[in-house]
């Protein structure tokens, strides 16, 4: 009997861990979202928790990139200084290196925009998800102004629901994918025309036979492109957040098996390197997911301008 009862309290344990875990990697609930707004055609336009870090970003983005770079060019004598110097180095190495070698030189000015947008954008909104913005703001909440942590009304208890990576919501790299996509078409389109465009999907002087099976592979090939940017991104950055999360889950775990406060704490003597060094890597898949996506793009667009290759 006693055996069957500490079997349930500890499936009890992993339930929670569970639901914890996916709480944190998830967005806030459609139907609690942090801000209501009205419905229009048919779409709700309430603002949940990754919608308001789509915002966190952009305003990031804006501070941190826009107004110094206007302030750069605004200048009498634009000489860049501190920030300005590395933010000038990452433009030149993407412009330089991703995107003049994929579209080539005629239109690395028309595409290097586009794809410098993606780099900063989706390279701050993985970072963000490394912050622990939330759990600080909780954290306060609970202990300093003694606000219960069942209070489901409190705007900050509300926050502490769902996780803060928005590039981990495959809506949000689906979007991005979708822009990769008709940027695709848009680059070739302008590059060889709109027929030719769609006749450069396959290799001229084939066959017709060999055409039966070519063509629909090479219009499947379109349409996975940007699926494979979106699950891509979306995978690596839940993935790691997923990681850190069980490992740690491991002292609850152990201890409540061996019904044992210290060994709950004897597993915190692995868990916590162990995330500690995860941790670490996600920082270097931060900056790496953003370069392939970035990569990807340059590539899928250089794909269609220079059909030769």
């Amino acid at each position: 009997m006693s055996a069957t009862n500490a079997g349930h309290a500890s499936a009890s344990v992993m339930d929670q861990v569970g639901n914890n875990i996916i709480h944190h990697v998830s967005n806030s609930d459609i139907s609690h979202p942090l801000i209501h707004l009205p419905t229009l055609f048919g779409i709700d336009f309430s603002v949940t928790k990754h919608v308001l870090m789509l915002w966190v970003v952009a305003a990031i983005a804006c501070v941190a990139i826009i107004i110094p770079v206007r302030k750069y060019l605004q200048s009498s004598r634009p000489i860049p200084k501190g920030w300005m110097n590395l933010l000038e180095a990452v433009v030149q190495f993407i412009r330089d290196s991703l995107v003049r070698p994929n579209v080539g030189p005629k239109w690395v000015m028309t595409w290097a925009p586009l794809v410098l947008t993606f780099f900063f954008f989706i390279l701050f909104a993985n970072a963000i998800g490394l912050i622990p913005i939330f759990d600080l703001l909780g954290a306060v909440n609970r202990f300093v102004f003694q606000v219960p942590a069942n209070n489901n009304h409190n705007f900050i208890n509300q926050l502490l629901h769902g996780g803060t990576t928005p590039t981990g919501n495959f809506n949000v790299t689906a979007g991005l994918a979708v822009i990769t996509f008709f940027a695709i078409m848009v680059a070739g389109i302008r590059a060889h025309g709109f027929f030719s465009h769609w006749k450069n999907l396959v290799p001229h002087g084939l066959a017709w036979p060999v055409y039966i099976i070519l063509i629909p592979i090479e219009i499947i090939g379109m349409f996975v492109k940007p699926f494979a940017l979106t699950m891509r991104l979306a995978a690596n950055m839940t993935g790691g957040h997923i990681a850190i999360l069980a490992i740690l889950s491991f002292m609850a775990i152990f201890a409540d098996m061996f019904h044992s406060t210290v060994t709950g704490l004897s597993a915190a003597l692995f868990s916590i390197p162990m995330a500690t060094a995860i941790s670490g890597l996600e920082i270097i898949v931060v900056l790496v997911q953003a370069y392939v996506f970035t990569l990807l793009s340059a590539v899928f667009i250089g794909m269609a301008i220079n059909v030769h290759h």
